[in-house]
């Protein structure tokens, strides 16, 4: 009852928002693409310190389409990135894997920089993540978890690079496909279920800018709390990637990432499990390409 109440709510609410926008012959649509690959290698010799020899590699595209027309956004963004890397005589293991798929549609109803806004967003992996060093214990696939949530609410936009959204009726979905983490009941579904459906409120906040010549930052905040159960534990994920231009084909950056989720429980190396500060970094000079292309269309 409350999956089929949670769905009507919001369809009719997204329903109002798009049949409230105003018509404009003019559309225009801003799309591009950014991708990066960057290799990691060590070789030793003799080498008197001790280490081990090491090659790896990370890659990362992000793809965008962008639509202003009137009073009317949508905006459109797919984060992809996936990472290998081989120690010594060890088989070789995944260092970096993301899908993150967000789409935005917003209508000007107050002023330039308030919009009623409709958010949808996915993430994902691509391939199975084991608990090294031990690579018998499966512990993430594609779909488990993934993450689908809608929300519907406001989106503060007081400069082009920032973006503040409060959604107080969010519904999350969270998936996990995999049967042996299924029957475990990971990510919080019930043992041997697939789906577990909340509903609750969302903070999203991201800011992407050229801070300085050839640096820029991105930045995501994503928070959510289960009005149905405890909503006092907000999940949280933060991302921030920073980008420093070498010249038009080489960069550097170091990106971070910073997840709690009271549903994901983690063994510790005393035995104990529970929820945990998740966090990741990452750091690379590679290869990198970028495109950004405008395009207006005019209706006759």
């Amino acid at each position: 009852m409350q999956k089929l109440t949670l769905t009507i709510v919001l369809s009719f609410l997204l329903t109002g928002i798009l049949n409230a926008q105003t018509p404009d012959t003019t559309k225009l649509w801003t799309t591009g693409t950014k991708a990066s690959l960057s290799f990691t290698q060590v070789s030793l010799t003799n080498w008197a310190a001790g280490g081990e020899n090491s090659f790896g590699g990370n890659s990362f595209l992000n793809l965008f389409a962008n639509l202003k027309q009137g009073k009317t956004t949508w905006d459109n963004s797919l984060d992809l990135a996936y990472g290998l890397i081989k120690l010594g005589e060890a088989k070789i293991r995944k260092s970096d894997d993301k899908i993150d798929l967000v789409s935005k549609f917003g209508h000007n109803v107050i002023n330039k920089n308030l919009f009623l806004s409709a958010n949808l967003s996915f993430k994902s992996q691509f391939t199975e993540g084991f608990n090294y060093p031990n690579d018998s214990v499966m512990i993430s696939n594609f779909l488990a978890p993934g993450y689908l949530m809608l929300g519907l609410g406001m989106d503060y936009k007081p400069f082009p690079y920032l973006s503040v959204s409060l959604l107080p009726l969010t519904g999350r979905m969270t998936l996990v496909t995999d049967e042996t983490l299924s029957d475990a009941g990971a990510y919080g579904v019930d043992p041997g279920k697939t789906v577990r459906s909340e509903f609750g409120a969302a903070l999203k906040v991201t800011f992407e800018k050229d801070v300085f010549t050839n640096v820029s930052i991105k930045s995501k905040l994503d928070m959510f709390t289960n009005y149905m159960d405890r909503p006092q534990n907000i999940d949280i994920n933060w991302e921030a990637l920073m980008i420093l231009k070498v010249n038009k084909y080489i960069s550097t950056f170091l990106g971070f990432q910073t997840i709690y989720d009271h549903d994901i429980l983690i063994t510790d190396k005393d035995g104990k499990t529970g929820p945990r500060t998740q966090f990741k970094q990452t750091f690379g000079v590679g290869l990198t390409y970028s495109v950004k292309h405008l395009q207006a269309t005019i209706k006759q």
